[in-house]
């Protein structure tokens, strides 16, 4: 056996050896951590990878691999913990990976800057998304814990920390130099080769790479003023804008019906999660055993309806509502920002607003805790009184608990919370009521229904796997209780003497069981991922209690809801939303890169001159109200 004088002269001989990998170790690490990176990111490293992305951005890659490594070089030298140098490297291009790998399957979008301060609502989501380990994460791990015990062995001599100081300040430098002089500044990093792609942000961390793409996007959290914002330019757009008159006419609406215009009706919008028609799978082949949507179905007949363009898949509901609410578009924003958070942070305009200076009540309700996407503190800001949350709720309904340990608020219990909030209002003013329910939220097990409950599915496409149509039928029922949710409400306001408006939309689609497995099989959509036009429009439904014409909206932007609204019941509009009305003749909506033009077809083709003079006044307006002097809210 030996002593542990040899085990002690034995590991001395082992250090002395391997400590002279010291000069190696930074760019052996910032390769082996490079390759982790993208090898999590993309889930498999395939021949076309290195031809498609990393040979023909190379520049981006290789300034990744510098960076890394002076990284490394930084630690090692000031700490003389090779061991340290790893775990942290390791961890700065790992952990990145990782969540932009689970992004792109739950929301089909990569990990952002500012997706920092939604830390809380991120993890929320993810522990109830039953999201698997893939191949790449575990073996990354293996190789970290080995290059880990390796690490330990290796030893920097004892120096002065002056000397140490020295040996580090030029990686140090150098690491300032890539991520300050390069990845933050657009000119430079454009003359590098990183060219931007805000449209397609997957496809922007596939060229570039996670940690390139997630620093540059570093240079979009600055909101910068639009070159010819003035008073007189706003004023000029928004008297143009009231002097002409280019809105549709809606016709079968009950402003070119020629009655005694209603001035102040009760406005009740109610936006579903994750809420389509999933009956129009049954033209791409799959049976339900049942009617999914019957009232929706029914109440075409006698309201307005059509499809809202989202901004948002797999997630963002809050983009969605902020576009509904204030007429403002996610497009002139940083892509992926959550403008609840970063920007909703002074009061500024909204139909919540602009309502309760005409003297009426506003109030919210959300089936989820307050403090989500910052509900509880953008509301305000936007004109809402009002707000009632998860946490007001008094023993509610809940259903779906596989993933939500104690499930999620029902759609019936959000219907009986919005009659007992109105049979309690203030009588002596007009309500405007904006709801948001959970129910249906991603992700979805069949398991999350008793069987007598769950809508069934008699025939199927071949290509999606039991599992999927486990999930689909749990989506399948949610529907079918937010349909439900419709009915009971419009039955009950049907009923009520005071005239009421209601707007019912949904929020966005998701991944439903594996991946786009849903919308590939069936050929409900273009193309495997969430840029594909047939995954943005949601279902729209304008009812009211005092009007039963029905009118085709065909395809509208999701801030286009509240002009919509406004105009077919000839309701007092604010300049702004004037202008959206009007702007509806040059497009109906332009959101994440892809047009609906006035015939509601869609098309990825770059604005016209037309188009594009629309688009900037809408910037223009947009940022005034949102960052500016609110010129156009005076």
């Amino acid at each position: 056996m030996q002593t542990v004088k040899e085990k002690g002269a034995l590991q001395k001989r082992i250090t002395e050896k391997l400590s002279v990998l010291r000069w190696v170790m930074a760019p052996i690490i910032g390769l082996i951590t490079l390759v982790c990176t993208e090898w999590i990111h993309r889930g498999t490293l395939t021949e076309s990878v290195w031809t498609d992305n990393v040979v023909r951005h190379l520049p981006s890659f290789l300034l990744t691999w510098i960076l890394l490594s002076c990284i490394y070089q930084v630690i090692a030298k000031l700490t003389r913990a090779h061991w340290l140098a790893v775990l942290i490297t390791g961890m700065l291009g790992c952990i990145p990976a990782t969540v932009t790998y689970y992004k792109l399957k739950l929301r089909g979008e990569p990990f952002f800057p500012w997706d920092i301060t939604q830390f809380s609502e991120a993890a929320d989501v993810i522990s109830k998304a039953g999201l698997e380990i893939q191949t790449a994460m575990w073996v990354s791990v293996i190789i970290y814990l080995v290059l880990l015990v390796l690490a330990i062995f290796i030893q920097e001599p004892k120096t002065s920390i002056k000397h140490r100081l020295a040996w580090s300040g030029g990686p140090f430098v150098a690491a300032l130099g890539i991520v300050f002089g390069v990845f933050l500044s657009p000119n430079i990093s454009l003359k590098v080769g990183i060219t931007p792609d805000m449209w397609m942000q997957n496809r922007y961390y596939r060229n570039y790479g996670v940690i390139a793409g997630f620093l540059t996007n570093i240079q979009n959290l600055k909101v910068d003023k639009p070159e010819n914002y003035s008073q007189s330019t706003v004023k000029e757009i928004l008297q143009k804008a009231s002097s002409e008159d280019l809105a549709p006419t809606f016709e079968g609406s009950y402003k070119e019906s020629g009655q005694t215009q209603v001035t102040q009706p009760n406005i009740i919008f109610i936006m579903d999660e994750s809420f389509w028609d999933v009956s129009e799978l049954e033209a791409y082949g799959v049976q339900f055993d049942q009617e999914v949507t019957p009232n929706l179905q029914r109440l075409k007949q006698t309201a307005a309806y059509g499809k809202a363009y989202s901004p948002s898949f797999g997630g963002g509901t809050c983009d969605v509502e902020f576009e509904a609410l204030t007429g403002y578009s996610v497009e002139f924003l940083p892509s992926g920002c959550k403008p609840f958070q970063q920007h909703v942070t002074r009061s500024m305009f909204s139909i919540a607003s602009y309502l309760k200076e005409q003297g009426y009540a506003t109030e919210a309700i959300h089936g989820y805790y307050a403090k989500f996407w910052s509900r509880n503190t953008a509301y305000p800001n936007l004109g809402i009184d009002r707000f009632i949350a998860l946490e007001d709720f008094v023993n509610p309904e809940k259903k779906r608990s596989v993933y939500w340990g104690n499930g999620l608020v029902t759609d019936a219990e959000m219907a009986r919370q919005v009659i007992r909030e109105w049979e309690a209002r203030d009588t002596s003013q007009p309500m405007f009521m904006h709801v948001v329910t959970m129910q249906n939220h991603t992700s979805y097990n069949e398991a999350n229904y008793p069987e007598e409950e769950l809508v069934g599915i008699t025939n199927a496409p071949e290509g999606i796997s039991e599992k999927t149509l486990g999930a689909l039928r749990d989506f399948a029922t949610g529907v079918k209780e937010a349909d439900a949710m419709l009915g009971t409400l419009t039955d009950y306001f049907s009923q009520v003497d005071e005239p009421t408006i209601i707007v019912f939309w949904g929020d966005h689609y998701n991944p439903i069981g594996s991946g786009y497995e849903v919308y590939t099989a069936t050929g409900y959509a273009s193309s495997a991922n969430s840029e594909s036009p047939e995954l943005h429009q949601m279902p729209l439904l304008i009812w009211s209690n005092y009007w039963n014409g029905s009118v085709d909206l065909g395809t509208i932007a999701a801030y286009e809801i509240s002009p919509v609204m406004m105009q077919l019941y000839g309701l007092e509009q604010p300049p702004f939303f004037q202008y959206l009305l009007n702007q509806l003749s040059a497009y109906r909506s332009r959101t994440r890169g892809v047009t609906i033009e006035p015939d509601s077809t869609a098309t990825t083709q770059p604005l016209t001159e037309a188009q594009q003079e629309w688009f900037d006044n809408h910037w223009l307006l947009q940022y005034d109200l949102m960052f500016g002097q609110q010129y156009a809210k005076n």
